[in-house]
C-alpha cells in the first residue's frame, strides 16, 4: 500500500480527520491522547475501497460477515474510558473485526492482545496492521466470549461485541484493578465500566446505551 493511499486524499485526506477530530471534541470526547491517535489513524483502510469516502463520517460501517465497523465516536469513547485510570500495559481485545479499535490502541497501550472468532476478518486486519508498521499486537484466532486466557491477567479488556451477560471468563481474566468496558444487554444495550476491586469485588458503573452486534460463540475459519 502507498504512502499517498495510507494518508488518504480528498475524503479520506488528513483534513477530513481533522474534521472528524473536532466533531469528537463536541461530543464530549476530551483526552488528547485518544483524539490525536484518531486524528492520526487511517481508517479509510479498515472498510472496503467501496466505502472509503464515508470513514470520516461518524457512523457504522459494514465489513462483511454481518459485522461492522464502530463509529469513531464509539471508539474514541470507549477507549477514553478504558484509560481514564491511568496507563495500561497489557490489554484484551475481543473483536478485532477491521483491525480499527485494535490500531487505536496499539498506539496507547504496551501491547494488545486480540481475539476474532472470524478467520477471514482476522486475517485482513493482520495485513494492515502490516502496511501501518504496528507491531505490538498479537492476534488469536478463538471465541472471543472464552477470552485468552494463556496471557491473563490483563490491565485492560475492551470488548466489541455484546454479550447478555458479562462472561465470567472475562472477569476472571481482568488483574485486580483492571477494568473492562463493555456492552451488555439483547435489544437494549449499555455501555459498563467494570473495574476489579479485589479476588471477588467487581465496581460496575453505566456509561451509555449503545448498539453492538451480539457476541456469538463458535468459529468461522
Amino acid at each position: 500500500m502507498s504512502d499517498l493511499t495510507l494518508q488518504g486524499i480528498g475524503m479520506t485526506s488528513q483534513r477530513t480527520r481533522d474534521r472528524l477530530v473536532a466533531r469528537l471534541q463536541q461530543q464530549g470526547i476530551s483526552n488528547e491522547a485518544v483524539l490525536d491517535v484518531i486524528g492520526a489513524t487511517p481508517r479509510h483502510i479498515f472498510v472496503d475501497e467501496a466505502l472509503a469516502h464515508k470513514a470520516y463520517e461518524d457512523t457504522a460501517l459494514p465489513i462483511g460477515f454481518n459485522q461492522t465497523i464502530s463509529q469513531p465516536y464509539i471508539v474514541a469513547k470507549m477507549t477514553e474510558e478504558l484509560l481514564a485510570s491511568g496507563p495500561l500495559e497489557k490489554v484484551l481485545e475481543v473483536g478485532t473485526g477491521s483491525g480499527y479499535q485494535t490500531a487505536v490502541l496499539s498506539l496507547l497501550v504496551e501491547r494488545v492482545y486480540s481475539v476474532e472468532r472470524i478467520k477471514p476478518l482476522q486475517q485482513k486486519a493482520s495485513t494492515r496492521f502490516k502496511q501501518l508498521g504496528l507491531r505490538n499486537i498479537t492476534l488469536q484466532h478463538t471465541d472471543g466470549g472464552m477470552g485468552l486466557t494463556s496471557h491473563a491477567p490483563y490491565d485492560g479488556i475492551i470488548v466489541t461485541a455484546a454479550p447478555d451477560a458479562v462472561p465470567a471468563e472475562l472477569y476472571a481474566q481482568l488483574a485486580i484493578g483492571g477494568v473492562m468496558i463493555i456492552p451488555v444487554g439483547g435489544e437494549q444495550q449499555e455501555l459498563l465500566r467494570i473495574t476489579r476491586i479485589d479476588e471477588s469485588r467487581y465496581d460496575e458503573v453505566r456509561i451509555e446505551t449503545v448498539k453492538f452486534v451480539p457476541l456469538l460463540s463458535g468459529t468461522i475459519s
